[in-house]
């Protein structure tokens, strides 16, 4: 060596720890402060070459040495700088780590051999077949590796399954891939085994996968009917993808029942379980309210009682005694309407009525607590707990629903539908004014006791009760 390469490897040096300074790449740092290392290495090995007392043989390995020291060095710090990214963090997504590597490896090999010639392929040959028999899992490890990220059939933060592990990808190094599975387990597969096995991956081509439920319901019930609950019961659940609509397909006339398996879409594959739990629930809560029976597992022959309503007649007269616009009926009357209502169960969360919807009946709250919001802001207005009351104007008169109501928790209700109030009138004619006037009253007191929003006329009881007995079919 002569003192220009001590020269070329301190300035190579100066040149490294500048660029690292001006880098905020913390991968390229990382591979900068290498390179510096080798080449501060290589600068020192020029130097005892050229001042040090040392044997001709020990001076020839130096020298080769030292060259390679300042290959590797000059060929890590290019790679480094020329594949990623100064500013963002991380390694390029393009070239990662393992390839950068490959490249620094072929590059140096390349150069090295052209360099030392003879001397560079004597070694190789030396000890290719010694590091063959040593390094043939290693290598088929790196080569796997290499491939994976070449070919890419998933990245990080994708939910695979590999090796009949499921799991999200936290890293992909020369060696293994890591997963973490839903339970949080750590899951290390190498390399040579992923890659003669079949890879599964759940966010590819698109985030969306496809999650499937399956319920029996009772031969009674018209698939039609059991179809269109279901889709309105799940149509509001956040975690199903809103770019692909909801399926329900029957599926199978089973022996105790007809099967329907629900189709859903979702982007969140780690939450699949909880999907399905939702899904579960606001069917059977759906299910309930609507009538529909999910049959038990014929066995043996078997009879069975039907379910009871939650409350009796006596029970639901004693509800409505409590409730103002019926208090005004006789005991015999609202005892007669007590016979008509129905008991709905609906899950918390869950929507009653929807905000411009038509409406025909009122619901009185006998267990939970429900909210009262104006759409589409979601804004909070009432709240309504046992022997509360509301959708009172549908009933009488059919208007829109004015207000969305959602379950605040598990919710039981009376719900009064409009058929059933039209025969309680055709049987008790004079009700209709008493029920009327009492709402009639009540709206006005809301009008006057409203201190927001624009002023408003209460309707006169005349036209109101005109208006409920053009609705109710009395004239």
């Amino acid at each position: 060596m002569t003192i220009s390469d001590v020269t070329l490897g301190l300035a190579l040096l100066i040149v490294v720890v500048a660029l690292r300074a001006a880098v905020r790449n913390r991968h390229v740092r990382g591979r900068l402060f290498t390179s510096g290392i080798v080449l501060a290495l290589s600068a020192l090995a020029a130097a005892v070459h050229e001042y040090g007392g040392t044997s001709a043989a020990f001076r020839s390995q130096l020298e080769g040495g030292g060259q390679l020291l300042l290959c590797f060095g000059v060929v890590n710090a290019v790679v480094a700088l020329a594949l990623n990214s100064w500013r963002l963090d991380g390694p390029s997504e393009r070239f990662p780590t393992i390839v950068q590597d490959s490249v620094v490896l072929a590059l140096v090999v390349l150069i090295a051999a052209s360099v030392l010639q003879e001397r560079v392929w004597t070694a190789t040959a030396a000890g290719a077949v010694v590091l063959g028999f040593a390094l043939q899992d290693t290598l088929g490890n790196y080569f796997a590796g290499l491939a994976i990220q070449i070919e890419k059939p998933f990245h990080v933060g994708h939910w695979v399954n590999v090796a009949g592990n499921t799991g999200i990808v936290t890293e992909i190094t020369w060696r293994a891939t890591k997963l973490r599975t839903k339970g949080g387990d750590f899951i290390i597969v190498p390399n040579s085994a992923l890659s003669q096995d079949t890879i599964t991956n759940y966010s590819q081509p698109t985030p969306e996968t496809r999650i499937e439920v399956e319920v029996g319901v009772s031969y009674d019930a018209p698939p039609n009917e059991v179809k269109a609950v279901i889709l309105a019961a799940i149509r509001d659940e956040p975690l199903i993808s809103k770019t692909r609509e909801p399926e329900v397909l029957l599926v199978d006339f089973a022996a105790s029942s007809m099967t329907y398996r629900i189709r859903v879409w979702t982007t969140d594959f780690g939450a699949d379980e909880r999907l399905r739990d939702r899904l579960r629930s606001a069917v059977y809560y759906a299910f309930r309210r609507h009538r529909i029976e999910i049959p038990y597992p014929i066995q043996i022959e078997m009879s069975r009682q039907e379910i009871a309503p939650s409350l009796d007649p006596a029970g639901a007269e004693r509800t409505l005694a409590g409730i103002t616009i019926f208090a005004p009926l006789p005991a015999e009357q609202r005892a007669d309407l007590a016979r008509s209502v129905q008991p709905a169960v609906y899950a918390a969360g869950e929507r009653v009525v929807r905000q411009g919807e038509p409406g025909s009946s009122m619901f009185v709250v006998t267990r939970g607590e429900a909210a009262v919001v104006i759409d589409p802001d979601g804004q909070e207005v009432a709240r309504h707990g046992p022997g509360g009351y509301f959708g009172e104007m549908s009933l009488l008169t059919g208007d829109p629903r004015s207000a969305s109501v959602k379950a605040v928790t598990d919710l039981e209700l009376l719900e009064i539908t409009a058929d059933a109030f039209r025969r309680f009138v055709l049987a008790n004619p004079s009700a209709v004014e008493l029920v009327a006037s009492a709402v009639s009253a009540r709206a006005a007191e809301l009008v006057a006791r409203r201190a927001t929003g624009p002023a408003t006329t209460p309707e006169p009881p005349q036209t109101f009760l005109a208006r409920v007995r053009r609705f109710l079919g009395r004239k």
